[in-house]
């Protein structure tokens, strides 16, 4: 009789866990499917002119592999690329002049607006001063990329083509990140996963759907929408920046569109667990509007969706309840089959699917430990600036 309590506890907790699968399977977006690339597009009758906008800080490392790609961007209109060097103390903006001379290709201008004033994360900071000084050549679009982002030769005009093509103010791709490391294999496609879950890419795309975002290693910009929506300067205190430009953007009345890419890569390497859990943490907490009830909902949410199942199937087996190993075993199902799609993009063995729980277990210390870090004060971080109060700010301004 003492048992029957916390073993029904288990059977509904699984009940409900399988529940939110089915819910997640088939009402939020079809978020588990891969097919959401470039949308259908026609070459324009006359190529508008673009400037390409780079901020960089310390990226010394990864600028020769991907630089190169934009200097040699197959682009038939007029394009010109500013790279902003954010402060760096490893010769970035020496590196890219040199790395111009060698390969040639696509006017490129290296530039610096000095440290940030109160009010502004460096990156914003930098990608004001590009935008600036691109106003003086009238591009029609602003393509915001990151220093560690390799483009295909054709990516600036296949993303040109679908703007004019689809009518968006704002197109955006996934860039495919760096998976070689075991850690890497085990945490980034569930990075990517768990991203399209919050933020359904087929929702993004859809005038009047409120969900809205980008991914900020690879967006085309309407300049117009940016003049519009006052980009940079409404999102300047954004951590997460790219998710409060499209909400900005959107919410002034703009048409964008989020996808996954095909041939637009990270070359950042996150070889350790602690690269990517530092990756995570620095803004965690920052999506979550630093409130102590959004991470509370957020950890139970994670517990109930994730590591309930597996919990349930061994707790079934071990007291004998069928009802708990059947629950908690297709909930398991679900949840493994949703994340097969996403690991055949980026190539990687089925046998990391069943594995879900354990690094949604990771993701949860994580968020836990950016509000720690949060409270004790430190901010977000990133190469070497802190921002105490990071995100007053997603999207606050929409």
């Amino acid at each position: 009789m003492g048992q029957t309590a916390p073993v029904s506890a288990i059977v509904w907790t699984a009940a409900g866990s399988l529940a939110a699968w089915l819910w997640l399977l088939l009402c939020q977006g079809f978020f588990w499917r891969t097919d959401v690339r470039l949308p259908p597009r026609t070459d324009p009758e006359a190529w508008p002119p673009v400037c390409v906008v780079v901020p960089a800080r310390d990226e010394a490392e990864v600028l020769p592999a991907s630089l190169p790609s934009l200097l040699l961007q197959d682009y038939p209109g007029r394009a010109e690329i500013f790279l902003v060097d954010d402060g760096s103390s490893d010769g970035t903006g020496e590196l890219a002049h040199e790395l111009a001379r060698r390969h040639g290709g696509l006017p490129l201008t290296v530039t610096s607006p000095g440290e940030p004033p109160a009010g502004w994360t460096g990156k914003l900071w930098a990608v004001r001063h590009g935008i600036g000084l691109a106003r003086a050549r009238a591009p029609e679009y602003l393509l915001l990329t990151d220093a560690d982002i390799a483009h295909a030769p054709d990516s600036l005009r296949q993303l040109v083509a679908a703007a004019r093509t689809g009518g968006f103010d704002l197109v955006s791709q996934m860039a495919r990140l760096r998976v070689a490391s075991l850690w890497e294999r085990l945490v980034v496609p569930a990075f990517v996963y768990f991203f399209a879950q919050l933020y359904p890419f087929r929702r993004i795309g859809v005038r009047g759907a409120r969900t809205a975002a980008a991914a900020g290693g690879c967006v085309l910009l309407r300049t117009e929408a940016a003049e519009r929506a006052r980009i940079p300067d409404a999102i300047r205190q954004a951590v997460i920046d790219d998710v409060a430009l499209a909400r900005a953007v959107k919410g002034d009345g703009g048409h964008i569109w989020l996808g996954l890419a095909e041939r637009v890569d990270s070359v950042r390497p996150y070889p350790r667990l602690r690269d990517l859990w530092r990756m995570v943490s620095r803004s965690a907490y920052a999506q979550l509007r630093h409130n102590p009830l959004l991470l509370t909902g957020t950890v139970a949410g994670l517990v109930l969706v994730y590591l309930v199942p597996p919990v349930a199937l061994v707790a079934g087996l071990a007291t004998g309840r069928t009802a708990a190993v059947v629950l908690g075993g297709l909930a398991w199902l679900v949840m493994t089959g949703t994340y097969v799609p996403m690991l055949r993009y980026y190539g990687q063995p089925l046998w990391l699917a069943p594995l879900l729980p354990f690094t949604a277990f990771l993701y949860l210390l994580m968020t836990v430990d950016s509000a720690v870090q949060h409270y004790r004060g430190r901010g977000a971080a990133w190469k070497g600036r802190t921002y105490a109060r990071p995100d007053a700010v997603v999207g606050d301004e929409t």
